[in-house]
């Protein structure tokens, strides 16, 4: 009977992947970059051919390592999985999760995914909300964590996230061109309403609000039938928008920011796990650089994952 797999190995091979180099894959698994390289040889002989090859300075995964990682991520979650079904001390409890609409839609999924199976046994309770509203659930104590616009002139939170926002329209209609400039917008205390107002009002443009609503489906629905501009982080923008830049008449506009608060109170053990996992979760979605936007024929916005340096990219 052939050999199993190295779980270690596995492991090793997958920080690879995920840290772009050998040399920052050493540093995330605590071994020396020769045992990292020692790891590799050993798991290519197991497996009989080369994961890796040189391109330039760099190291890319070959065709039989991009088939590998797809397995060896299977079966290093399962290992989790099943330690995780034994493990007397795993975290068990209530989690009282908030945060915005657009914010659950874009990073929720990732961060759910990976505390579930690491934590079977915690049930998340999620609620979506604007971020004022989060911020005074948090105050009275309703929530444990909460992932909320930072805003320091009405609340306090650890930033963890920072993307470019920009002006958006639909690539296949002209709202940006009419006078008054119609909006789809947040309500009235909505950061991001005001900066937009605030911005325009800075150019002398006129425009009017169209479309009120806390909904990120409902704004980009707006968005995307033509019928008005909006403002959007990088991460949220979707097929079918343009990107309007100050040659279009629109103003600059500061980064969105995106913060954690926490509630004084809550096991430190469940708060350290949650907080880890949203923040690995934010570190895999890449803002996307407005080189990375293309516009095909027929008009819709293409998106491409931002490579990092030295990252390897299945298929690259």
């Amino acid at each position: 009977m052939p050999a199993p797999l190295d779980i270690d190995q596995l492991k090793t091979f997958a920080a690879i992947v995920d840290a772009g180099s050998f040399t920052r894959a050493a540093d995330s698994v605590h071994k020396t970059q020769s045992a990292v390289s020692m790891q590799m040889r050993r798991l290519e002989e197991r497996i009989g051919k080369p994961l890796f090859v040189k391109d330039g300075r760099t190291n890319r995964l070959t065709e039989d390592g991009e088939k590998l990682i797809i397995y060896a991520r299977r079966m290093l979650r399962l290992n989790e999985e099943t330690l995780a079904a034994f493990d007397e001390n795993r975290l068990e409890g209530l989690l009282r999760i908030g945060t915005p609409d657009d914010y659950a839609d874009r990073f929720l999924p990732e961060i759910i995914a990976r505390f579930a199976k690491s934590n079977p046994n915690v049930e998340l309770y999620i609620v979506c909300e604007s971020s004022n509203d989060l911020g005074e659930k948090m105050a009275r104590g309703e929530l444990d964590i909460a992932l909320v616009t930072h805003n320091p002139r009405v609340r306090q939170s650890e930033v963890v996230r920072t993307e470019p926002l920009h002006w958006v329209s639909s690539a296949n209609h002209t709202a940006h061109e009419t006078t008054p400039l119609p909006l789809a917008v947040g309500r009235r205390n909505c950061q991001w309403r005001q900066l937009a107002c605030a911005a325009l009002d800075s150019v002398d443009r006129d425009y009017q609000i169209l479309f009120t609503s806390w909904s990120s489906t409902v704004v980009a629905s707006a968005v995307l039938a033509g019928l008005a501009v909006s403002l959007l982080p990088e991460a949220a923008l979707r097929p079918g928008m343009r990107i309007l830049s100050p040659a279009d008449g629109f103003p600059p506009l500061a980064p969105a920011q995106i913060g954690i608060m926490r509630r004084p109170g809550v096991p430190a053990s469940l708060m350290n796990a949650i907080s880890q996992h949203i923040s690995a979760s934010l570190d895999n979605i890449t803002p996307m650089p407005l080189a990375a936007m293309e516009e095909s024929d027929q008009g819709f916005v293409q998106m491409r994952p931002r490579q990092r340096n030295g990252h390897l990219m299945p298929g690259w």
